[in-house]
């Protein structure tokens, strides 16, 4: 079995019902399917569960299935693995990285850590289990504003890795975090001048942006929010037109939920396409899953020591989310 480019690299039969297959294949490992919202379509078709990250670790901590494959990318993996150390847990391809999470390298984070006692140190879900291993809460997009609320007003806080959703809490909380100077390349590169242009031609739509996008283009917005949440306006709003500033890929689960209204996906800056997609979200395919699930790998792995220190501040996050009623 090859697994050196990250995935398995074996030949697949040739006229393969590669859905079937899948499917035959969860039952008979007893293996639960769950995919980001950012996921290809056909990815999010088969999955068991879809959701944002917050969706994803109460879920990996919830399952009873002794097989969690993860279509996302490697450090929902490893949330998995953290929270369900007796579980297998499989990405169909290991080189599914995050660019935000790689804008924080655990040891340079430990170091700014340590040049800030005092500090109680909140990190994005986004980043790898070293760095959550050096941190005393975690949040996501979802509950960030509401755990950092928590919190008393006079408490330092650090906030890391990404700027602008720091930024974005600091604004709506009063508080004046520390910010880590980091960034997800996705959403750095909407654009305000292509997102006006968008509304001038599409002057009903409502704006719909996620909070690590740039202060330029959350102040057009007339709903910010996590993936979830903006899901979640789309649904509930009256609008029947949406201009959507995120990964393109949760304009599927809109859709579905919503086939009467129109999503238009806001583009990148550079104007190579007209929608913003994570390449790394997209290196999962149907090819990948099925031998993943056929060969079982490749398996997510944690140090013991970072997995028993990283445990901690995701099961906070956990814990606060439900006692501030964020999830049940």
């Amino acid at each position: 079995m090859n697994v050196e480019k990250g995935y398995v690299d074996e030949p697949i039969e040739e006229g393969i019902d590669l859905r079937k297959e899948i499917l035959r294949l969860k039952k008979e490992r007893n293996a639960v399917i769950m995919a980001h919202y950012y996921q290809r379509e056909e990815i999010q078709q088969l999955a068991d569960h879809i959701g944002d990250s917050l969706a994803l670790a109460q879920l990996a901590a919830k399952t009873d299935a002794p097989v969690i494959v993860l279509c996302g990318v490697h450090f929902m993996g490893e949330t998995a693995k953290i929270l369900c150390p007796d579980k297998t847990v499989i990405v169909p391809d290991l080189s599914a990285g995050c660019s935000l999470a790689d804008s924080c390298p655990a040891d340079e984070f430990e170091q700014f850590v340590k040049a800030h006692p005092g500090y109680t140190v909140i990190s994005y879900v986004n980043t790898s289990a070293a760095v959550k291993a050096v941190t005393d809460v975690v949040v996501t997009s979802s509950n960030a504003k509401e755990i950092v609320g928590s919190l008393p007003q006079d408490q330092k806080i650090i906030f890391g890795p990404d700027r602008n959703l720091g930024n974005y809490i600091n604004s709506i909380t009063g508080r004046e975090m520390l910010l880590w100077d980091g960034a997800c390349h996705v959403h750095e590169k909407f654009s305000a001048a292509k997102l006006a242009d968008l509304k001038r031609e599409h002057p009903g739509a409502k704006v719909l942006v996620h909070p690590e996008c740039p202060k330029p283009v959350r102040i057009m917005a007339d709903k910010v929010g996590s993936t979830q949440a903006l899901l979640n306006f789309a649904v509930d709003d009256e609008s029947q037109e949406f201009i959507v500033c995120t990964e393109s890929g949760i304009l599927f689960e809109m859709q579905r939920r919503c086939p009467e209204k129109t999503f238009i996906p806001a583009p990148p800056d550079d104007g190579k396409c007209a929608c913003n997609e994570c390449e790394y979200m997209k290196l999962i395919t149907l090819e990948k899953l099925y031998n993943s699930l056929k060969f079982m790998a490749p398996e997510i792995t944690v140090d013991a020591d970072i997995a028993q220190r990283a445990v901690q501040p995701i099961q906070r996050m956990l814990d606060i989310s439900r006692d501030l009623g964020i999830i049940k």
